[in-house]
């Protein structure tokens, strides 16, 4: 009975790996099949949110698949593939999208947002040596005596 069980408990669990996606493509020339693998791996799924076009199982990642395939081996370079799904797909289909007009602030953002940080800093830091000098600290202390009623020495 035990056995019964513990097979009803695996059998849907040895039915997971039958999603992996298994397609195989004849290539005239191995350094085709390793600039397929690349650009299988840098192309996102339009249809799914986060995976690339190797790892989907998604009809349209099967196309695009295909796509990437027939294009190579009719001689197309990578830059080319890229601008045809692109242009058929638009700028999701990239992982790393281009600089335009449209991404130029999403390439910026981190470089803007590094040196308003520098900025801060610096008038932080420009600020507590202003505050440091001596005659501020006499002053200071002078406020806090009077404030607390202490008498100055």
């Amino acid at each position: 009975m035990a056995r019964w069980v513990l097979l009803a408990l695996l059998v849907p669990f040895m039915a997971l790996h039958a999603n992996a996606v298994i397609e195989t493509y004849e290539f005239s020339t191995p350094t085709l099949e390793a600039r397929y693998k690349a650009l299988s791996q840098e192309l996102r799924c339009p249809k799914c949110q986060n995976q690339n076009i190797a790892d989907s199982n998604a009809p349209i990642s099967r196309d695009l698949r295909a796509i990437v395939h027939e294009q190579l081996e009719a001689g197309a370079t990578d830059e080319e593939i890229i601008l045809y799904l692109v242009d058929r797909y638009g700028e999701f289909v990239r992982y790393r999208p281009g600089v335009d007009t449209n991404t130029f602030w999403l390439w910026s953002a981190p470089l803007i947002l590094f040196v308003m940080a520098l900025a801060v800093v610096w008038i932080q830091i420009r600020g507590d040596r202003k505050e440091t000098t001596v005659e501020s600290n006499e002053v200071r202390a002078r406020q806090l005596r009077e404030k607390y009623g202490e008498a100055p020495k």
